[in-house]
């Protein structure tokens, strides 16, 4: 990831005092936390004294210490003492307790002389309180250093913090003429294994993969993650009609079944429960109802591997926040496209594809 820096964006500083390659370094090590943390943020933190760094530290998975707490911890390990130090964090300093103490506390109990953060934390909870108790104790803070690289980084954590739904991105991987199978339904594989090995990395930084009962039927997929290094996410099954009756091998303890209230018979919910998967009813069945559903049950981002059917319907509601095509030079001609649409569109009022929050990817295989 590179990172760039504007002083004039920070003309009400003393800019001479901030490093930005420390910076740069906690947004290294708060990388190392993606697919962990969630639904907590990524934090990376370096503490500096003298010019140097004395110790450092990330958050590493959801429930233990936080990045300042780590760092810290680093530093007096290795016996520096951090008082009178620079603490460089990515994401402001918790002000609440939650499974862990107050990091901002943490800080003042250490007597730090300054801290630069990058971006405010969004959490209502906190969202400049940590600022504030640093400010209190008599500590210098600055923020606002590297602001939309932090956000980049946690656009998964600032996005349903402020919207209550999972960040959605949506997968597909088409011909250069928009077929997602041939006429025989054949898929596999229409891009190569460098593109399946991005996807899988992908899989490993979200909280669940989504298809749809179409998908289920034809492939009978893991949906986990084999190509790469990484967690497993949890698995979404969207069968709105309970259409599904064999024993797939998504079914498991990690599998969450979306379905319409009073489509399950009561034999296939003690399947259901035999297996620990999580059925979680509908009424309408409609993308935000779902979203909204799935965010109850802490998943904060999405990652869309369905059908044309699953893909048209996501967007049609227009919250995907990310649509990445893997397409591959070769044509069809006949087949399976990538999106079915439940409403055609004109030029004077086409299906935009548009996102504050997100960008449009393309790989294209070589």
């Amino acid at each position: 990831m590179v990172y760039t820096y504007n002083f004039l964006q920070y003309n009400r500083f003393e800019v001479g005092m901030f490093r930005i390659e420390f910076m740069q370094r906690a947004f290294y090590l708060a990388e190392r936390g993606k697919g962990f943390v969630s639904p907590n943020p990524l934090v990376g933190c370096v503490i500096v004294k003298d010019g140097r760094i004395i110790g450092e530290g990330w958050h590493r998975a959801f429930g233990e210490p936080h990045a300042e707490v780590n760092a810290v911890s680093d530093a007096e390990l290795k016996g520096n003492s951090v008082e009178n130090s620079d603490v460089y964090v990515t994401l402001e300093p918790c002000s609440h307790s939650g499974k862990t103490p107050p990091c901002a506390s943490l800080l003042i109990e250490k007597r730090v002389k300054r801290v630069f953060i990058s971006t405010l934390d969004p959490n209502p909870v906190v969202s400049g309180r940590g600022v504030e108790m640093l400010k209190a104790a008599g500590i210098e803070v600055f923020y606002g250093f590297l602001q939309e690289e932090a956000k980049r980084q946690n656009r998964f954590f600032f996005y349903h913090i402020k919207n209550k739904i999972p960040y959605v991105i949506l997968k597909m991987a088409t011909t250069l003429d928009g077929f997602i199978a041939d006429k025989n339904r054949n898929s596999r594989w229409i891009t190569n294994e460098k593109s399946r090995k991005r996807v899988h990395k992908i899989r490993s930084e979200v909280d669940a993969v989504l298809v749809g009962s179409g998908t289920v039927k034809a492939d009978n997929p893991s949906l986990t993650v084999r190509l790469v290094e990484g967690r497993n996410p949890k698995k979404v099954v969207l069968d709105f009609n309970g259409s599904l009756e064999g024993d797939y091998t998504v079914f498991d303890k990690d599998c969450f079944l979306v379905v319409k209230k009073g489509k399950l018979t009561e034999d296939r919910l003690n399947f259901y429960r035999e297996r620990e998967v999580k059925v979680v009813e509908v009424e309408s069945g409609n993308v935000k109802e779902v979203l909204e559903k799935l965010y109850q049950n802490n998943i904060g981002s999405i990652l869309v591997e369905g059908g044309s059917r699953v893909a048209g319907m996501f967007l049609e509601s227009r919250l995907v926040n990310e649509l990445m095509m893997f397409i591959a030079p070769k044509f069809f001609g006949e087949g399976k496209r990538a999106f079915s649409f439940s409403n055609s569109f004109t030029m004077d009022n086409p299906l935009e594809f548009k996102s504050d929050d997100g960008f449009l990817t393309f790989y294209l295989r070589s």
